[in-house]
Protein backbone atom coordinates (compact mmCIF):
# COMPACT_ATOMS: atom_id res chain seq x y z
CA UNK A 1 0.00 0.00 0.00
CA UNK A 2 1.40 3.50 -0.85
CA UNK A 3 1.88 5.78 1.79
CA UNK A 4 -1.18 8.15 2.92
CA UNK A 5 -0.88 11.84 1.57
CA UNK A 6 -0.74 14.97 4.00
CA UNK A 7 -4.23 15.19 5.29
CA UNK A 8 -6.47 17.86 5.24
CA UNK A 9 -8.27 18.88 8.26
CA UNK A 10 -10.51 16.98 10.04
CA UNK A 11 -14.21 18.81 9.36
CA UNK A 12 -16.08 18.93 12.82
CA UNK A 13 -19.25 16.98 12.31
CA UNK A 14 -16.42 13.82 12.22
CA UNK A 15 -15.28 14.42 15.68
CA UNK A 16 -17.25 11.78 17.95
CA UNK A 17 -16.55 9.38 14.67
CA UNK A 18 -12.70 9.44 14.66
CA UNK A 19 -12.65 9.55 18.81
CA UNK A 20 -15.16 6.39 18.30
CA UNK A 21 -12.55 4.89 15.70
CA UNK A 22 -9.74 5.39 17.10
CA UNK A 23 -10.64 3.88 20.43
CA UNK A 24 -12.10 0.73 18.45
CA UNK A 25 -9.17 -0.25 16.42
CA UNK A 26 -6.98 -1.37 18.37
CA UNK A 27 -4.76 -2.11 15.89
CA UNK A 28 -1.14 -3.54 16.43
CA UNK A 29 0.03 -1.04 14.11
CA UNK A 30 -0.48 2.36 15.80
CA UNK A 31 1.14 4.76 13.44
CA UNK A 32 -1.92 3.87 11.28
CA UNK A 33 -4.67 4.15 13.46
CA UNK A 34 -4.53 8.14 12.91
CA UNK A 35 -4.38 8.57 9.43
CA UNK A 36 -7.33 6.05 9.09
CA UNK A 37 -9.38 7.97 11.64
CA UNK A 38 -8.52 10.60 9.37
CA UNK A 39 -9.71 8.87 5.75
CA UNK A 40 -12.65 7.64 7.57
CA UNK A 41 -13.54 11.38 8.42
CA UNK A 42 -13.19 11.89 4.70
CA UNK A 43 -15.13 9.17 3.72
CA UNK A 44 -18.04 10.39 6.27
CA UNK A 45 -17.94 14.11 4.85
CA UNK A 46 -18.40 12.78 1.12
CA UNK A 47 -21.19 10.30 1.72
CA UNK A 48 -23.20 13.25 3.62
CA UNK A 49 -22.26 15.55 0.50
CA UNK A 50 -23.87 13.00 -1.46
CA UNK A 51 -27.28 12.75 0.88
CA UNK A 52 -29.06 15.02 -1.88
CA UNK A 53 -28.43 13.27 -4.65
CA UNK A 54 -29.48 9.71 -2.98
CA UNK A 55 -32.68 11.46 -2.42
CA UNK A 56 -32.82 12.20 -6.05
CA UNK A 57 -31.92 8.76 -6.97
CA UNK A 58 -33.92 6.72 -4.84
CA UNK A 59 -37.08 8.73 -5.93
CA UNK A 60 -36.29 7.98 -9.58
CA UNK A 61 -35.48 4.28 -8.77
CA UNK A 62 -38.83 4.22 -7.00
CA UNK A 63 -40.64 6.02 -9.63
CA UNK A 64 -39.67 3.56 -12.31
CA UNK A 65 -40.11 0.72 -10.44
CA UNK A 66 -39.07 -2.02 -12.67
CA UNK A 67 -39.38 -5.71 -11.57
CA UNK A 68 -36.86 -8.56 -11.91
CA UNK A 69 -34.88 -8.57 -15.33
CA UNK A 70 -36.70 -5.55 -17.06
CA UNK A 71 -34.71 -3.09 -14.97
CA UNK A 72 -33.66 -1.45 -17.73
CA UNK A 73 -34.38 2.83 -17.05
CA UNK A 74 -33.18 1.64 -13.17
CA UNK A 75 -29.65 -0.03 -14.28
CA UNK A 76 -28.58 2.22 -17.07
CA UNK A 77 -29.36 5.31 -14.98
CA UNK A 78 -26.95 4.03 -11.90
CA UNK A 79 -24.44 2.74 -14.14
CA UNK A 80 -24.31 6.10 -16.05
CA UNK A 81 -24.31 8.00 -12.86
CA UNK A 82 -20.84 5.87 -11.54
CA UNK A 83 -19.34 6.06 -15.60
CA UNK A 84 -19.64 10.32 -15.14
CA UNK A 85 -17.50 9.70 -11.71
CA UNK A 86 -15.08 8.17 -13.49
CA UNK A 87 -15.45 4.42 -13.03
CA UNK A 88 -15.07 1.92 -15.87
CA UNK A 89 -18.30 0.39 -16.63
CA UNK A 90 -19.14 -2.79 -17.99
CA UNK A 91 -22.83 -3.29 -19.12
CA UNK A 92 -24.85 -6.79 -19.73
CA UNK A 93 -23.04 -9.24 -17.71
CA UNK A 94 -23.60 -12.76 -17.17
CA UNK A 95 -25.95 -12.65 -19.74
CA UNK A 96 -28.08 -10.09 -18.16
CA UNK A 97 -28.93 -6.44 -19.95
CA UNK A 98 -29.63 -5.50 -16.44
CA UNK A 99 -26.38 -6.61 -15.07
CA UNK A 100 -23.56 -4.40 -14.37
CA UNK A 101 -19.59 -4.07 -12.72
CA UNK A 102 -18.48 -0.49 -12.12
CA UNK A 103 -14.56 -0.15 -11.34
CA UNK A 104 -12.42 2.75 -10.09
CA UNK A 105 -9.04 2.31 -8.66
CA UNK A 106 -6.20 -0.11 -9.52
CA UNK A 107 -4.27 -3.01 -7.36
CA UNK A 108 -5.27 -4.80 -4.14
CA UNK A 109 -7.25 -4.38 -1.86
CA UNK A 110 -10.16 -5.12 -3.76
CA UNK A 111 -13.67 -4.55 -2.05
CA UNK A 112 -17.20 -4.67 -3.62
CA UNK A 113 -20.23 -3.11 -3.21
CA UNK A 114 -23.44 -5.09 -3.76
CA UNK A 115 -26.87 -2.71 -5.36
CA UNK A 116 -29.60 -4.01 -5.85
CA UNK A 117 -33.16 -1.94 -7.67
CA UNK A 118 -35.33 -4.25 -8.99
CA UNK A 119 -38.94 -4.12 -7.45
CA UNK A 120 -41.73 -6.49 -6.88
CA UNK A 121 -44.82 -6.80 -9.25
CA UNK A 122 -48.46 -5.12 -8.65
CA UNK A 123 -47.83 -3.58 -5.27
CA UNK A 124 -47.58 0.04 -6.60
CA UNK A 125 -48.95 2.79 -4.47
CA UNK A 126 -48.76 6.21 -4.72
CA UNK A 127 -46.52 8.17 -1.50
CA UNK A 128 -49.72 8.08 0.72
CA UNK A 129 -50.79 6.63 4.01
CA UNK A 130 -53.41 4.78 2.27
CA UNK A 131 -54.26 2.21 -0.55
CA UNK A 132 -53.89 4.00 -3.43
CA UNK A 133 -52.81 3.12 -6.50
CA UNK A 134 -50.46 5.22 -8.66
CA UNK A 135 -51.68 7.86 -10.87
CA UNK A 136 -49.15 7.20 -13.54
CA UNK A 137 -50.32 3.76 -13.64
CA UNK A 138 -47.25 1.86 -12.29
CA UNK A 139 -48.51 -1.52 -10.96
CA UNK A 140 -45.21 -2.77 -9.40
CA UNK A 141 -43.85 -1.13 -6.41
CA UNK A 142 -40.47 -0.98 -4.24
CA UNK A 143 -42.31 -3.06 -1.56
CA UNK A 144 -38.54 -4.49 -0.48
CA UNK A 145 -36.91 -0.77 -0.71
CA UNK A 146 -34.25 -1.56 -3.34
CA UNK A 147 -34.45 2.10 -4.85
CA UNK A 148 -33.04 2.98 -1.54
CA UNK A 149 -30.70 -0.05 -1.49
CA UNK A 150 -29.82 0.88 -5.21
CA UNK A 151 -29.23 4.62 -4.63
CA UNK A 152 -27.20 4.11 -1.34
CA UNK A 153 -24.71 1.47 -2.24
CA UNK A 154 -23.73 3.92 -5.25
CA UNK A 155 -23.89 6.64 -3.52
CA UNK A 156 -21.31 4.55 -0.73
CA UNK A 157 -18.99 3.41 -3.80
CA UNK A 158 -18.88 6.83 -5.19
CA UNK A 159 -17.98 8.15 -1.53
CA UNK A 160 -15.25 5.97 -1.43
CA UNK A 161 -13.70 5.90 -4.86
CA UNK A 162 -13.24 10.45 -3.79
CA UNK A 163 -11.66 9.30 -0.43
CA UNK A 164 -9.10 6.93 -2.03
CA UNK A 165 -8.11 9.62 -4.89
CA UNK A 166 -7.83 12.42 -2.17
CA UNK A 167 -5.67 10.51 0.08
CA UNK A 168 -4.23 8.56 -2.53
CA UNK A 169 -4.67 5.14 -0.89
CA UNK A 170 -4.26 2.19 -3.25
CA UNK A 171 -6.86 -0.57 -3.84
CA UNK A 172 -10.28 -0.90 -6.08
CA UNK A 173 -13.81 -0.31 -5.47
CA UNK A 174 -16.23 -2.41 -7.08
CA UNK A 175 -19.68 -1.48 -7.60
CA UNK A 176 -22.28 -4.27 -8.86
CA UNK A 177 -25.42 -4.37 -10.10
CA UNK A 178 -27.30 -7.00 -9.59
CA UNK A 179 -30.40 -7.22 -11.15
CA UNK A 180 -33.52 -9.83 -10.10
CA UNK A 181 -32.60 -10.02 -6.53
CA UNK A 182 -36.72 -11.01 -5.47
CA UNK A 183 -36.43 -13.93 -7.56
CA UNK A 184 -33.15 -14.77 -6.27
CA UNK A 185 -31.42 -14.73 -9.63
CA UNK A 186 -28.99 -11.70 -9.99
CA UNK A 187 -26.05 -12.25 -8.53
CA UNK A 188 -26.51 -16.12 -8.41
CA UNK A 189 -25.82 -16.11 -11.99
CA UNK A 190 -22.98 -13.71 -11.23
CA UNK A 191 -21.44 -15.71 -8.96
CA UNK A 192 -21.48 -18.54 -11.50
CA UNK A 193 -19.66 -16.70 -14.31
CA UNK A 194 -16.98 -15.51 -11.84
CA UNK A 195 -17.64 -12.30 -11.31
CA UNK A 196 -16.85 -11.79 -7.72
CA UNK A 197 -13.56 -13.94 -7.62
CA UNK A 198 -10.58 -11.93 -6.63
CA UNK A 199 -12.51 -10.05 -4.08
CA UNK A 200 -11.09 -9.26 -0.39
CA UNK A 201 -14.52 -8.32 0.74
CA UNK A 202 -17.71 -7.27 -0.22
CA UNK A 203 -20.39 -5.06 1.72
CA UNK A 204 -23.94 -5.08 1.33
CA UNK A 205 -27.18 -3.32 3.42
CA UNK A 206 -31.05 -3.56 3.01
CA UNK A 207 -34.15 -1.70 3.77
CA UNK A 208 -35.73 -2.97 6.85
CA UNK A 209 -37.44 -2.13 10.01
CA UNK A 210 -35.06 -1.72 12.78
CA UNK A 211 -31.28 -0.73 12.57
CA UNK A 212 -28.96 -3.72 13.08
CA UNK A 213 -26.01 -5.48 11.72
CA UNK A 214 -27.03 -8.44 9.72
CA UNK A 215 -26.51 -11.62 11.49
CA UNK A 216 -29.18 -13.88 10.78
CA UNK A 217 -28.17 -16.64 7.95
CA UNK A 218 -31.86 -16.92 6.23
CA UNK A 219 -32.57 -19.85 4.51
CA UNK A 220 -30.97 -21.75 1.66
CA UNK A 221 -33.34 -22.53 -1.18
CA UNK A 222 -34.18 -23.83 -4.45
CA UNK A 223 -36.44 -22.16 -7.13
CA UNK A 224 -37.81 -24.08 -10.18
CA UNK A 225 -40.66 -24.60 -12.77
CA UNK A 226 -42.59 -28.00 -13.05
CA UNK A 227 -44.20 -28.60 -16.22
CA UNK A 228 -46.98 -30.96 -17.06
CA UNK A 229 -47.65 -31.90 -21.12
CA UNK A 230 -50.52 -34.01 -21.50
CA UNK A 231 -53.37 -34.72 -24.58
CA UNK A 232 -55.68 -32.21 -25.54
CA UNK A 233 -59.29 -33.37 -25.74
CA UNK A 234 -63.02 -32.36 -25.46
CA UNK A 235 -64.06 -33.17 -21.73
CA UNK A 236 -67.26 -34.55 -22.06
CA UNK A 237 -67.31 -35.62 -25.84
CA UNK A 238 -64.03 -37.73 -25.44
CA UNK A 239 -61.98 -37.39 -21.86
CA UNK A 240 -60.87 -40.74 -22.16
CA UNK A 241 -58.91 -39.49 -25.14
CA UNK A 242 -57.17 -36.85 -23.16
CA UNK A 243 -54.46 -36.75 -20.51
CA UNK A 244 -54.62 -34.13 -18.27
CA UNK A 245 -52.04 -31.78 -17.18
CA UNK A 246 -53.20 -30.30 -14.60
CA UNK A 247 -54.37 -33.81 -13.45
CA UNK A 248 -50.50 -34.38 -12.94
CA UNK A 249 -49.71 -31.46 -11.15
CA UNK A 250 -52.41 -31.50 -8.51
CA UNK A 251 -51.35 -34.88 -8.32
CA UNK A 252 -47.35 -33.69 -7.73
CA UNK A 253 -49.15 -31.08 -5.54
CA UNK A 254 -50.68 -33.55 -3.50
CA UNK A 255 -47.59 -35.35 -2.88
CA UNK A 256 -45.48 -32.30 -1.76
CA UNK A 257 -48.09 -31.58 0.66
CA UNK A 258 -47.74 -35.05 2.32
CA UNK A 259 -44.16 -34.91 2.29
CA UNK A 260 -44.81 -31.79 4.40
CA UNK A 261 -45.00 -34.46 7.32
CA UNK A 262 -41.61 -35.85 7.00
CA UNK A 263 -38.97 -32.49 6.59
CA UNK A 264 -37.50 -30.52 9.36
CA UNK A 265 -39.45 -27.84 10.79
CA UNK A 266 -37.29 -25.50 9.30
CA UNK A 267 -38.05 -26.32 6.01
CA UNK A 268 -40.18 -24.26 3.97
CA UNK A 269 -42.09 -25.59 0.52
CA UNK A 270 -44.26 -23.33 -1.32
CA UNK A 271 -45.85 -23.02 -4.71
CA UNK A 272 -48.55 -21.26 -7.52
CA UNK A 273 -49.97 -22.63 -10.36
CA UNK A 274 -49.15 -19.92 -12.94
CA UNK A 275 -50.67 -22.39 -15.63
CA UNK A 276 -53.73 -25.06 -15.03
CA UNK A 277 -55.36 -25.38 -18.35
CA UNK A 278 -57.53 -22.72 -20.57
CA UNK A 279 -61.11 -24.17 -20.52
CA UNK A 280 -63.01 -26.52 -18.48
CA UNK A 281 -64.34 -28.28 -21.35
CA UNK A 282 -60.54 -28.68 -22.47
CA UNK A 283 -58.76 -31.23 -21.03
CA UNK A 284 -55.32 -29.30 -20.25
CA UNK A 285 -52.90 -30.52 -22.15
CA UNK A 286 -50.25 -28.21 -20.49
CA UNK A 287 -49.80 -26.85 -17.16
CA UNK A 288 -46.97 -25.58 -14.94
CA UNK A 289 -46.21 -24.83 -11.33
CA UNK A 290 -43.76 -22.96 -9.37
CA UNK A 291 -41.65 -24.06 -6.46
CA UNK A 292 -39.70 -22.71 -3.94
CA UNK A 293 -38.02 -24.68 -1.44
CA UNK A 294 -35.74 -23.55 1.86
CA UNK A 295 -34.10 -24.91 4.65
CA UNK A 296 -31.26 -24.01 6.69
CA UNK A 297 -28.33 -25.39 4.53
CA UNK A 298 -28.31 -26.29 1.67
CA UNK A 299 -27.43 -30.19 1.82
CA UNK A 300 -31.15 -29.75 2.85
CA UNK A 301 -32.04 -28.25 0.14
CA UNK A 302 -30.42 -30.45 -2.41
CA UNK A 303 -31.94 -33.54 -0.48
CA UNK A 304 -35.78 -32.13 -1.05
CA UNK A 305 -35.48 -30.61 -4.26
CA UNK A 306 -34.43 -34.71 -5.65
CA UNK A 307 -37.22 -35.76 -3.40
CA UNK A 308 -39.54 -33.21 -5.16
CA UNK A 309 -38.45 -34.33 -8.65
CA UNK A 310 -39.49 -38.37 -7.25
CA UNK A 311 -42.20 -36.88 -6.81
CA UNK A 312 -43.15 -35.26 -10.40
CA UNK A 313 -41.68 -38.29 -12.17
CA UNK A 314 -44.41 -40.53 -10.34
CA UNK A 315 -47.30 -38.43 -10.87
CA UNK A 316 -46.13 -37.96 -14.43
CA UNK A 317 -46.43 -41.96 -14.00
CA UNK A 318 -49.71 -42.17 -12.50
CA UNK A 319 -51.72 -39.81 -14.90
CA UNK A 320 -50.11 -40.96 -18.26
CA UNK A 321 -48.16 -37.80 -18.55
CA UNK A 322 -44.92 -35.79 -18.83
CA UNK A 323 -43.20 -33.93 -16.53
CA UNK A 324 -39.94 -31.65 -16.79
CA UNK A 325 -38.27 -29.82 -13.81
CA UNK A 326 -36.26 -26.56 -14.62
CA UNK A 327 -34.07 -25.20 -11.81
CA UNK A 328 -34.46 -21.46 -12.45
CA UNK A 329 -31.79 -20.53 -9.89
CA UNK A 330 -30.81 -21.69 -5.89
CA UNK A 331 -28.91 -19.77 -3.09
CA UNK A 332 -27.00 -20.86 0.00
CA UNK A 333 -27.36 -19.77 3.17
CA UNK A 334 -26.11 -16.25 4.07
CA UNK A 335 -22.07 -17.63 5.27
CA UNK A 336 -21.86 -14.79 8.47
CA UNK A 337 -18.07 -13.43 9.01
CA UNK A 338 -17.31 -12.09 12.36
CA UNK A 339 -14.72 -10.00 12.10
CA UNK A 340 -16.32 -7.75 9.14
CA UNK A 341 -19.54 -7.33 11.36
CA UNK A 342 -17.78 -6.56 14.72
CA UNK A 343 -15.97 -3.62 12.06
CA UNK A 344 -19.70 -2.64 10.53
CA UNK A 345 -20.96 -2.66 13.99
CA UNK A 346 -18.45 -0.10 15.28
CA UNK A 347 -18.98 2.36 12.12
CA UNK A 348 -23.09 1.59 12.34
CA UNK A 349 -22.83 3.06 16.05
CA UNK A 350 -20.73 5.77 15.34
CA UNK A 351 -22.78 6.65 12.42
CA UNK A 352 -26.52 6.08 14.48
CA UNK A 353 -30.02 5.10 13.62
CA UNK A 354 -31.80 7.58 11.78
CA UNK A 355 -33.87 9.91 13.43
CA UNK A 356 -37.46 11.29 12.42
CA UNK A 357 -39.23 14.25 12.06
CA UNK A 358 -42.77 14.55 14.25
CA UNK A 359 -44.31 14.69 10.54
CA UNK A 360 -42.69 11.39 9.24
CA UNK A 361 -43.75 9.61 12.55
CA UNK A 362 -47.42 10.89 12.00
CA UNK A 363 -47.25 9.69 8.45
CA UNK A 364 -45.95 6.16 10.04
CA UNK A 365 -48.74 5.96 12.44
CA UNK A 366 -51.16 6.80 10.59
CA UNK A 367 -50.15 4.27 7.86
CA UNK A 368 -50.09 1.62 10.67
CA UNK A 369 -53.69 2.98 11.76
CA UNK A 370 -55.01 2.34 8.92
CA UNK A 371 -53.71 -1.38 8.59
CA UNK A 372 -55.36 -1.88 12.05
CA UNK A 373 -51.52 -2.72 13.40
CA UNK A 374 -49.62 -1.42 16.21
CA UNK A 375 -49.11 2.27 16.56
CA UNK A 376 -45.19 1.99 17.24
CA UNK A 377 -44.36 4.15 14.46
CA UNK A 378 -40.32 4.43 13.26
CA UNK A 379 -38.00 2.13 15.30
CA UNK A 380 -34.93 4.98 16.56
CA UNK A 381 -32.76 3.15 18.30
CA UNK A 382 -29.99 0.52 17.52
CA UNK A 383 -30.19 -2.95 18.01
CA UNK A 384 -27.05 -4.24 19.03
CA UNK A 385 -25.07 -6.71 17.75
CA UNK A 386 -25.00 -10.31 19.68
CA UNK A 387 -22.21 -12.46 21.01
CA UNK A 388 -23.71 -15.04 18.12
CA UNK A 389 -25.77 -15.62 15.06
CA UNK A 390 -29.45 -15.43 15.55
CA UNK A 391 -31.39 -18.49 14.48
CA UNK A 392 -31.57 -18.78 10.64
CA UNK A 393 -35.21 -17.55 9.70
CA UNK A 394 -37.04 -15.32 6.97
CA UNK A 395 -36.40 -15.52 3.24
CA UNK A 396 -33.60 -15.95 1.17
CA UNK A 397 -31.19 -13.59 -0.89
CA UNK A 398 -28.81 -14.17 -3.62
CA UNK A 399 -26.79 -12.27 -1.60
CA UNK A 400 -25.28 -15.14 0.06
CA UNK A 401 -23.88 -16.63 -3.14
CA UNK A 402 -21.32 -13.31 -2.84
CA UNK A 403 -21.12 -14.78 1.05
CA UNK A 404 -19.35 -18.31 0.06
CA UNK A 405 -16.64 -16.74 -2.40
CA UNK A 406 -15.75 -13.75 0.21
CA UNK A 407 -15.89 -12.19 3.38
CA UNK A 408 -19.15 -10.55 3.10
CA UNK A 409 -21.18 -8.32 5.81
CA UNK A 410 -24.02 -6.26 5.38
CA UNK A 411 -26.30 -3.94 7.64
CA UNK A 412 -30.08 -3.44 7.76
CA UNK A 413 -31.72 0.17 8.41
CA UNK A 414 -34.99 1.52 9.20
CA UNK A 415 -36.61 3.00 6.07
CA UNK A 416 -40.17 1.66 7.30
CA UNK A 417 -42.29 1.61 10.39
CA UNK A 418 -42.99 -1.61 12.62
CA UNK A 419 -45.41 -4.16 12.12
CA UNK A 420 -46.50 -2.82 8.64
CA UNK A 421 -46.12 -6.37 6.09
CA UNK A 422 -43.15 -6.36 4.07
CA UNK A 423 -43.40 -7.15 0.20
CA UNK A 424 -46.57 -5.24 0.43
CA UNK A 425 -48.22 -2.11 -0.82
CA UNK A 426 -48.02 0.01 2.28
CA UNK A 427 -43.72 -0.67 2.39
CA UNK A 428 -43.81 0.49 -1.15
CA UNK A 429 -45.84 3.57 -0.62
CA UNK A 430 -43.16 4.39 2.79
CA UNK A 431 -40.26 3.62 0.48
CA UNK A 432 -41.71 6.74 -1.54
CA UNK A 433 -40.88 9.21 0.90
CA UNK A 434 -38.22 11.13 2.24
CA UNK A 435 -38.37 9.83 5.98
CA UNK A 436 -37.17 6.85 3.72
CA UNK A 437 -34.40 8.42 2.23
CA UNK A 438 -33.10 8.51 5.46
CA UNK A 439 -31.93 5.05 6.02
CA UNK A 440 -29.77 5.31 2.81
CA UNK A 441 -28.02 7.79 4.19
CA UNK A 442 -27.32 5.51 7.28
CA UNK A 443 -26.62 2.78 5.32
CA UNK A 444 -24.29 4.69 2.65
CA UNK A 445 -22.30 6.14 5.33
CA UNK A 446 -21.99 2.90 7.48
CA UNK A 447 -20.65 1.23 4.11
CA UNK A 448 -17.70 4.06 3.06
CA UNK A 449 -16.83 4.17 6.59
CA UNK A 450 -16.18 0.02 6.80
CA UNK A 451 -14.48 0.33 3.31
CA UNK A 452 -12.01 2.19 4.58
CA UNK A 453 -11.36 0.05 7.45
CA UNK A 454 -11.03 -2.59 4.66
CA UNK A 455 -8.52 -0.33 2.42
CA UNK A 456 -6.07 0.41 4.96
CA UNK A 457 -6.08 -2.39 7.86
CA UNK A 458 -4.45 -5.40 6.24
CA UNK A 459 -5.12 -6.94 9.91
CA UNK A 460 -8.90 -7.09 9.32
CA UNK A 461 -8.94 -8.53 5.76
CA UNK A 462 -6.74 -11.06 7.50
CA UNK A 463 -8.80 -11.91 10.40
CA UNK A 464 -12.15 -11.96 7.66
CA UNK A 465 -10.21 -14.15 5.44
CA UNK A 466 -9.28 -16.79 7.77
CA UNK A 467 -12.79 -16.95 9.37
CA UNK A 468 -14.05 -17.33 6.11
CA UNK A 469 -11.86 -20.25 5.83
CA UNK A 470 -12.89 -21.69 8.61
CA UNK A 471 -16.55 -21.29 7.85
CA UNK A 472 -15.84 -22.83 4.36
CA UNK A 473 -13.23 -24.99 5.01
CA UNK A 474 -11.36 -24.33 2.55
CA UNK A 475 -13.53 -25.64 0.08
CA UNK A 476 -14.15 -23.70 -3.58
CA UNK A 477 -17.79 -22.32 -4.14
CA UNK A 478 -19.47 -23.99 -5.93
CA UNK A 479 -22.92 -22.63 -7.88
CA UNK A 480 -26.35 -24.81 -7.22
CA UNK A 481 -26.79 -23.86 -11.45
CA UNK A 482 -25.80 -26.90 -13.86
CA UNK A 483 -23.48 -24.97 -16.63
CA UNK A 484 -25.94 -25.42 -18.79
CA UNK A 485 -28.49 -22.85 -17.06
CA UNK A 486 -29.18 -19.37 -18.31
CA UNK A 487 -30.82 -16.38 -16.73
CA UNK A 488 -34.98 -16.63 -17.09
CA UNK A 489 -34.95 -13.69 -19.41
CA UNK A 490 -38.41 -12.35 -20.35
CA UNK A 491 -39.54 -13.87 -22.98
CA UNK A 492 -36.71 -16.91 -23.24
Amino acid sequence: MRPLRPLRPIPAVAASLLLAGLLALGSPVQAFAQDRARAKADALRHATALESQMADMAMELWKYSEIALTETRSAAYLADILEREGFRVTRGVAGMPTAFVAEWGSGSPVVGVLAEYDALPNIGNEAVPRREPRADGTPHGHGCGHNLFGSASVASAIALKRTLDEQDIQGTVRLYGTPAEETIVGKVYMARDGLFDGLDAALEWHPGQATQIRNNPGLAMNNFIVEFRGQAAHSAADPWNGRSALDGIELMNDGVNLMREHVRPTARIHYVIPNAGDAPNVVPEYAKAWYFVRDTARASVESYYAWIQDIAKGAALATRTEANVTLITGAHEYNLNRPLQEAMWVNLQAVGAPKFTSEEEAFAVELQEYLGTKTTGLADALRPLAAAPEPPSGGSTDVAEVSWITPTAGVTVVTAPEHVPWHSWAITAFHGTPAAVKGAWVAAKVLALTGVDLFTDPDLRRRAREAFLANTGGEPYRSPLPAEARPPLPGR
